[in-house]
């Protein structure tokens, strides 16, 4: 038998589908990380008018011992480039970030958070908090906190273990004609 379309790996037929166990972890987890994010969201959005991508990105830097380039701003909240120049450009337009050349490399950015966006985080920080401490870490004891720790840092260390998105290749558009 003859398949003239070449073989693009194994197929839906080919896969082995998750256990209920799996599945229901998949779910769980999926579903906590949605609820939380929500509730954050909405709490940073109401206390200081900011998304949650920018306050990560506002926090990272907030914590950095100095700038950032663009690109470990990108792997660090796994963004997109493009969004995250978009949403330095916001930040940037707010007065929350500066950003300029690196001395040392013409191709990178540097990021840093100005007086105004460090204050914009101490006053949405109490806050955010407040709703991380009463939605994720109430419900469990202090041994429970750790095994999330150690599995959540397994589970992020061995997906972190493939190129961080930023030094993939770009994809590059079709050349007319």
């Amino acid at each position: 038998m003859t398949d003239s379309q070449p073989d693009a790996g194994p197929g839906p037929a080919d896969v082995e589908g998750l256990d209920p166990r799996e599945l229901g972890a998949y779910f769980v987890l999926t579903e906590a990380v949605s609820l939380l994010q929500h509730q954050v969201e909405q709490q940073l959005r109401a206390e200081g008018g900011i998304s949650y991508v920018q306050f990560e990105l506002l926090a990272r830097l907030a914590d950095a011992r100095g700038p950032l380039t663009m690109t470990e701003l990108a792997d660090g909240v796994v963004y997109s480039r493009s969004g995250l120049t978009y949403q330095a450009g916001l930040l940037e337009k707010a007065g929350l970030i500066a950003r300029g050349p690196s001395p040392n490399d013409d191709r990178a950015t540097l990021v840093t958070i100005t007086g105004t966006g460090l204050a914009l985080v101490g006053r949405v920080l109490p806050g955010h908090v407040q709703v991380v401490r009463r939605l994720l870490f109430d419900p469990l004891t202090g041994d429970d906190v750790g095994h999330l720790s150690d599995i959540m840092a397994r589970i992020r260390d061995h997906m972190r273990a493939q190129p961080p998105r930023s030094a993939a290749p770009r994809k590059r558009r079709p050349s007319p004609g």
